[in-house]
């Protein structure tokens, strides 16, 4: 495929994608656009320091390969060398959706997808505004080596967002509500799930209280815990951020209890959504890394860089958001694992506290923040009124270890629109995962 020179370590990613974006607001079309991209990244490594390049033009990759062979220096030892040593060799075509492509799909079908919610939103005459997205990605990679690796891959998500915004008097309110799947017929049956969205927003607008600021007992769904979790924990399990950094490899003994007995967090690309990376930007395999388990500080996440310097294994957590971009060590979906209750049962267990449904956002490392979207009052063990948060907060590690419940039931969450972002990089596609999840005291503002 590639005339690859003997002394150095290279490989070549490549990668063809085609999005499509669709928009209406307030029911006239905003956006019909449809972009396809094919680019290539190449890298060199003598031993000494990498030598990267990226082109938009396939024929050229055999040339931008040349040109740093010309900068580097030949090593005739590379491939003794720790970080060329880790580096996987693998040769696989793994291609899943080749005949159920989102590109077969009609920009009329996915048109269709949209048009057809304007009459459910029009019953409502408290929704004064609209924004409605049809989004999906296919691409098609590529990954080889100068070790042997040849890798044929595909990715693939599509899905609908709505941001509807309801007033009534002085009183309004905004959310969301969306759904992400791999196969575009997966994709039917949303109306029903905006009609609830839209009757569940208009109650909050005229009935939520202000919540009293103080610490509490609360209840996250799937999602509030799965941002939690990417948020405030899987961030902090990136290895790059150790490089140069003692204080945090202090921080982050393996062993060391970092939370509840009942808490276990794995991290792996094997899951189907919006994480699905079954090898990295790499080419190493997708893993099953526990970050977590039983309280316990069990692994992190790693490129062949940080898994060199730190002499630990490869993840598959090398990642990057396209190829203009190098790999660094990325998220691909992070699961907070189910325990032995009901979430009824979760709730029955607090006298007073607050249950958070959907969020905004969230932000953290060692002190986290989420802003709620919409939550609710737990009184009595039963959902009480809905309440206006605007943040709840805590340390990371104190959290964590005040976690005393987890539901059976774990979601996996994939959310077609924006993304992760890592120094220049966003948005890079991740996915969620998590159970209900109660935490004995939290600051709630």
């Amino acid at each position: 495929m590639y005339r690859f020179r003997e002394g150095y370590y290279a490989d070549v990613r490549r990668e063809r994608r085609v999005t499509t974006n669709i928009t209406f607001k307030n029911g006239v079309l905003a956006e019909n656009r449809e972009r396809v991209t094919d680019g290539a990244f190449i890298r060199v490594f003598d031993g000494k320091m990498w030598y990267y390049a990226s082109t938009e033009n396939p024929d050229e990759v055999q040339k931008e390969l040349d040109g740093l062979y010309a900068l580097a220096s030949p090593d005739p030892a590379i491939a003794e060398h720790p970080l060329v040593k880790r580096l996987e060799v693998n040769r696989d075509k793994r291609i899943r959706f080749g005949d159920n492509s989102v590109e077969a799909v009609s920009r009329a079908e996915k048109q269709k997808l949209l048009t057809e919610l304007f009459p459910l939103i029009g019953k409502y005459p408290e929704a004064k505004l609209s924004v409605l997205r049809y989004l999906d990605r296919h691409s098609d990679f590529s990954f080889y080596s100068s070790k042997g690796a040849a890798l044929e891959y595909d990715y693939q998500t599509c899905g609908i967002v709505t941001h509807i915004f309801v007033a009534e008097g002085e009183k309004s309110f905004q959310f969301g509500v969306q759904k992400g799947e791999t196969d575009f017929a997966a994709l039917g049956g949303f109306a029903g799930k905006l009609d609830d969205a839209i009757k569940e927003g208009i109650a909050f607008m005229r009935e939520a209280a202000e919540v009293v600021p103080g610490e509490y007992p609360i209840v996250l769904s799937p999602e509030a815990a799965g941002v939690f979790a990417h948020e405030s924990f899987g961030h902090k399990s990136e290895a790059d951020f150790m490089l140069g950094n003692e204080t945090m490899r202090r921080e982050w003994q393996i062993g060391k209890k970092v939370g509840s007995d009942c808490l276990s967090i794995l991290e792996s690309g094997n899951y189907d959504g919006c994480g699905y990376v079954p090898y990295d930007d790499e080419g190493t395999k997708a893993k099953s890394t526990y970050l977590i388990r039983n309280g316990l500080l069990a692994g992190r996440l790693h490129s062949a860089e940080t898994a060199a310097e730190l002499e630990e294994e490869l993840t598959g957590n090398a990642r990057a958001i396209n190829t203009k971009y190098e790999p660094i060590v990325r998220m691909t979906t992070t699961v907070i694992e189910g325990g032995d209750k009901t979430p009824e049962e979760l709730i029955a267990g607090i006298k007073h506290g607050y249950f958070i449904k959907t969020i905004k956002h969230g932000s953290g490392m060692s002190v986290f923040t989420i802003a709620p979207n919409i939550s609710y009052e737990i009184v009595d063990g039963k959902i009480a009124r809905p309440v206006k948060i605007s943040v709840i907060s805590g340390d990371v590690f104190e959290t964590l270890g005040l976690i005393d419940g987890l539901s059976r039931e774990v979601e996996i969450l994939c959310f077609v629109s924006g993304g992760c972002g890592k120094m220049e990089q966003y948005p890079l596609p991740v996915g969620f995962g998590a159970p209900y999840v109660s935490v004995s005291r939290m600051k709630v503002q």
